[in-house]
């Protein structure tokens, strides 16, 4: 402390005798200054003669001026631009057109919706008859044989299994259309969270433009101080300091900006340089009800839904293999020529499997054991969503309230305690420091509003969507793992 406050007093008397050098040189090019200053009574402290010995050129306390600290350089990078010349503003409806036109999920849940359907129309398909030739006891007593002719052979399925086995196939079909709308939801909530994400970085890079620009003005006002011996050489070093830290700011702001862009524009199926978003995150603040928003999420989101199809196509699979026992019939037609009799003549057949031992009992089973899982895939369905649901609900409404305090109290506040800063710097009644610091202060105070909108708009858009996201992940299949009908050639 002792050096400092004599440093300080360095800088006072420097700046003192500075004055009194400015005002000597003036006194000197008028001869009423030069006749009042022969007088040595006349000569104050503010006025000290000119040297007229070598003794006299000796430093002085204060006046032995030190250059101050360079300003670090500006770092390369914050002098390329951000978006490339030309580039068109993107609006949110822009970018979820372009992922409903290439985000490749979607296409693959498409595709998983006409594979079902496949099955079904398989399914239900009536058996191909059989034809065959047959010649009986050729070359006996080298003749050509006894008999030869066509067979014809259908098999009729009976117990309408063939109905069933299609209606437990479009269930399935109507469990893939409730998949490919729950990935829908999932690229479309991803594409909302990244672009608030998105613009909110574009945002946060304006507000640290503006923090850079307070930090190089308040190294110009340090400058400007220490010149006038009221700042230490410390203080030029703090401010340089303060000056780079809000470079490396902005550099990492723009750097979250360029990652936040290349995830959202991969989300939308397309590759192209960062373009300006157009868009507000600010708005008006409804709060949104748990229970409601319970209530809606364990009866209409798509995943309840799908598993609910996937519930009934279960149950049509216990139907279709109770009655697959019942035995088909297969009748055989056949023409030809009867050797021995030198006449044409017909045969006919009926054959059935008689469910002695295998009356399906181990398949049976095992379509019951799917129906029970099924029950409690969906209950465990409805309990993640609520337990999902209470973390994202939980942040939302932290967001909200912050959102709804930086809105109408902490922002404007600090916004009016700079302005009325500014106005009394203006009639000389505070340093410009302080207008500064009060700058800053807003800035920073913006920059977290910023951030907790976009902590905002993503979990309003997770709950109001149906906290469905993954937007580049593969679509999962109706059939999970270790089903029944998760086997080729299934029936």
């Amino acid at each position: 402390m002792k050096r400092t406050s004599l440093f300080s007093l360095g800088r006072r008397c420097f700046a003192v005798g500075l004055t009194a050098m400015l005002a000597a040189s003036a006194h000197a090019q008028s001869p009423t200054t030069q006749s009042q200053s022969a007088d040595p009574g006349a000569r104050g402290l503010g006025n000290p003669a000119p040297p007229t010995s070598q003794a006299d050129l000796r430093p002085r306390v204060g006046e032995a001026f030190t250059e101050p600290p360079p300003v670090p350089p500006s770092p390369r990078r914050l002098t390329e631009t951000m978006f490339a010349t030309g580039e068109a503003p993107l609006t949110l409806d822009a970018i979820e057109a372009m992922a409903c036109r290439h985000n490749p999920t979607l296409a693959q849940a498409q595709a998983q919706i006409q594979g079902e359907l496949g099955k079904a129309i398989q399914a239900g398909l009536v058996p191909n008859p059989l034809v065959r030739y047959v010649g009986e006891q050729w070359g006996v007593g080298g003749t050509n044989g006894e008999w030869q002719g066509v067979e014809f052979s259908q098999r009729i399925v009976t117990g309408r299994k063939l109905q069933l086995s299609r209606a437990k196939f479009l269930q399935t079909t109507r469990a893939a259309q409730w998949r490919a709308l729950e990935q829908e939801f999932q690229v479309l909530n991803d594409i909302r969270m990244h672009y608030w994400r998105t613009l909110g970085e574009q945002q946060l890079v304006e507000i640290h433009n503006e923090i850079l620009k307070n930090a190089e003005d308040s190294v110009i006002t340090a400058r400007e101080l220490y010149n006038l011996g009221q700042a230490t050489r410390a203080d030029l070093h703090d401010a340089n300091i303060v000056l780079q830290q809000a470079r490396l700011d902005l550099l990492l702001v723009r750097n979250q900006f360029n990652a936040a862009w290349w995830e959202l524009i991969s989300l939308a199926g397309m590759r192209m340089q960062p373009a300006p978003l157009v868009g507000a995150l600010d708005g008006p603040v409804e709060p949104i009800d748990f229970e409601q928003a319970l209530d809606r999420l364990v009866s209409d989101s798509p995943q309840i839904l799908a598993a609910r199809a996937k519930l009934a196509a279960d149950e049509l699979k216990v139907r279709r293999e109770t009655v697959e026992p019942i035995p088909d019939l297969v009748v055989t037609y056949g023409y030809g020529h009867n050797f021995e009799a030198k006449q044409n003549t017909h045969n006919t057949a009926l054959q059935m499997e008689i469910p002695l031992y295998d009356w399906n009992q181990g398949t049976i089973r095992q379509a019951e054991s799917d129906v029970v899982r099924q029950r409690a895939e969906i209950a465990r369905i409805e309990f993640d969503l609520q337990r999902r649901l209470a973390g994202v609900y939980q942040q939302y409404l932290t967001a909200m309230q912050k959102v709804r305090s930086y809105q109408a109290v902490i922002v404007p506040e600090s916004k009016r305690a700079y302005e009325v800063l500014l106005d009394a710097y203006k009639e000389d009644r505070v340093a410009w420091p302080q207008v500064l610091d009060a700058q800053i202060k807003y800035y920073q105070l913006r920059a977290e509003y910023v951030r907790q909108l976009v902590t905002w708009r993503s979990n309003e858009t997770l709950i109001t969507g149906y906290l469905l996201h993954g937007g580049l992940t593969a679509p999962t299949g109706p059939e999970p793992p270790g089903h029944i009908s998760a086997v080729p050639k299934p029936r």
